[in-house]
């Protein structure tokens, strides 16, 4: 089961319809290095230096982290904002984007 938020514009007395949300999940490799995902994920998602460093830390120490958790068509357009930002200049063998995928937030 998903985790789900409630659909806007339904009243105290309708059935409330529940939209489920996904993860966008980056995956680790071994071609990008801790600076192009900092760099990636505050350009990308306007996250802080710090909250990108940790995720840096934690994708490639458990091979993946949890970017961001929101409705399907937002977890897509990330996911695919990940897949085009291209390759770390810093590393030659990089050849290009890191790797993301989308995964069923469960239900809380």
């Amino acid at each position: 089961m998903s985790t789900t938020v409630p659909n806007p514009g339904t009243s105290a007395g309708e059935r409330t319809e529940l939209t489920p949300l996904f993860h966008v999940v980056l995956l680790d490799d071994n071609d990008h290095t801790y600076d192009y995902v900092v760099e990636m994920l505050e350009r990308l998602f306007c996250m802080s230096s710090s909250d990108a460093f940790q995720h840096a830390v934690e994708v490639d120490t458990a091979g993946r982290t949890i970017v961001i958790t929101c409705e399907q068509p937002a977890a897509e357009f990330a996911r695919d904002q990940i897949h085009g930002y291209g390759a770390d200049w810093r590393m030659p063998r990089s050849k290009g984007s890191m790797s993301a995928v989308l995964e069923p937030a469960p239900a809380t």
